[in-house]
């Protein structure tokens, strides 16, 4: 095992590794709740996505450990799983079948592009900044879902008052009722276990707040603790895009081109939060270094772990759509993990396993509620805000793209539009200014895919 994963020769141990195993666990296992809760909302099983959920995280964090042996664990992505439901389910109108098919091709795609050089011309075509305000503006999107499932804003307030279905503006709640209550407790509590820089804070939070919600009527308590016969629920949502909705079904009605561009957003937003990943945390731990950023933009092949790492958590994206869950990703919470000194595969196995212990769970993991898991989604969301940082505010250059790609992202409720808007302005500033030929030709492609997008919105032929 020493050998194998290059422990010893890596500054670890393996008591070392387990450790930190278990603290990317404790860390992400949030998304064991979260991630059924959203994509639930699209009319998939809740059970089933829940199994599906570990299943793709296990087998992700797996090919994670065995094939590239770095400390990262790979799970359906937040702000990914909510462009699964809100913006192409909801937005665009695909059925959820349908959103499957499309995150295995975007793996498919992901795998091409991680074994030849188009991933070097895809990742130098994003600007940082729009790199950046994607990220963040994902994160605000992500909080401003958070809010709504907790019910800390309604819709409907006029000058009159309160009105459900009337005029869609947005109103604080009165917290008149038990479950708005329950998720401040519960928001409260993750952000003083934070501040407290206790491990584990978002599934200590869920946890305390499920309970709390058993006295005031929210929680319910299920019949049995250990109930496997749930897991067969996994059937409901595996191998769904195979019917006639799905593949099938995906490129009629004259789609093409929205499938296409939902493809984009899936793969783009996707590649830059793994690579993001990676280099925030590889480099400055040794895990990857400078060898490895170079081969990740100019060799072809597996020649470093960053390639291997990046292939797997391709792969994985493709695997965890034929189980029934939306893209994976490399967690960022993969960090906790490597401050406690993991360094190795090791530690993803260590992860990979303690998710597969927790399916015979699913009956007790189904009682919690969305009062629970919409305060994480609000936390998430702060997390991602960090990448705000990043971007120079005082410069139009940036500020212009940046500023439309959050704002029509979080507003407009489609993190697409986003996408979208934030290619189209940072090309009209680049004319402006008189340096379009500074842009790549991959992202003037992508702005003017956009743009005949809206076009044929616009004429009703979409």
């Amino acid at each position: 095992m020493d050998k194998f994963f290059g422990i010893s020769g890596s500054g670890s141990n393996i008591r070392t590794e387990v450790l930190a195993g278990f603290t990317t666990f404790f860390t992400m296992a949030y998304i064991m709740f979260v991630n059924p809760s959203i994509l639930s909302a699209s009319g998939m099983s809740w059970n089933g996505v829940f199994v599906a959920t570990i299943i793709a995280t296990a087998i992700g964090t797996l090919i994670m450990g065995l094939v590239a042996k770095v400390p990262y664990a790979v799970a359906p992505g937040m702000g990914l799983n909510a462009f699964f439901t809100f913006s192409v389910c909801f937005g665009l109108g695909f059925k959820w079948q349908e959103a499957l098919a499309m995150v295995f091709i975007c793996g498919i795609i992901n795998i091409i592009i991680t074994v030849t050089r188009l991933r070097k011309m895809i990742i130098k075509s994003i600007p940082k900044s729009l790199q950046l305000a994607i990220g963040g503006g994902i994160g605000l999107f992500i909080a401003y879902i958070g809010i709504k499932n907790a019910g800390l804003i309604n819709f409907g307030a006029t000058s009159e008052g309160f009105t459900p279905g009337a005029n869609a503006v947005p109103a604080l709640s009165q917290f008149n009722a038990a479950g708005p209550v329950l998720a401040l407790i519960g928001l409260a509590i993750i952000v003083i276990l934070m501040m407290l820089k206790v491990r584990g804070a978002m599934l200590i939070g869920i946890i305390a707040t499920t309970v709390i919600g058993i006295p005031m009527g929210i929680t319910h308590l299920p019949e049995k603790i250990f109930d496997m016969s749930r897991l067969s629920e996994i059937g409901d949502v595996s191998f769904a895009f195979f019917g006639d909705v799905g593949f099938a079904s995906l490129f009629g009605e004259g789609r093409i081109f929205i499938v296409l561009i939902t493809i984009f957003a899936f793969s783009l937003t996707d590649t830059f939060d793994t690579i993001g990943t990676f280099i925030g945390t590889g480099r400055k731990t040794g895990i990857f270094d400078e060898a490895d950023e170079k081969a990740l933009n100019e060799s072809k092949g597996f020649k470093s772990k960053m390639d291997k790492a990046l292939f797997a958590d391709a792969t994985a994206t493709s695997i965890g759509a034929l189980f029934g869950t939306s893209n994976t990703t490399t967690y960022i919470e993969s960090a906790s993990g490597i401050s406690e000194g993991g360094r190795t595969g090791f530690t993803s196995v260590i992860v990979a396993a303690l998710f597969l212990i927790c399916l015979p769970l699913v009956a007790l993991f189904g009682m919690v509620p969305a009062q629970a898991t919409a305060p994480v989604l609000i936390i998430v969301g702060i997390l991602m805000a960090e990448s705000f940082a990043g971007i120079n505010w005082k410069d139009l250059d940036e500020s212009i793209p940046a500023f439309f790609t959050i704002t029509i992202m979080t507003f407009a409720y489609n993190i697409s539009y986003g996408i979208a808007a934030g290619f189209i302005f940072f090309c009209i500033v680049k004319i402006c200014k008189k340096q379009i030929k500074e842009v790549h030709p991959i992202l003037i492609g992508a702005a003017l895919l956009f743009i005949f997008y809206f076009i044929l919105m616009a004429v009703n032929k979409l």
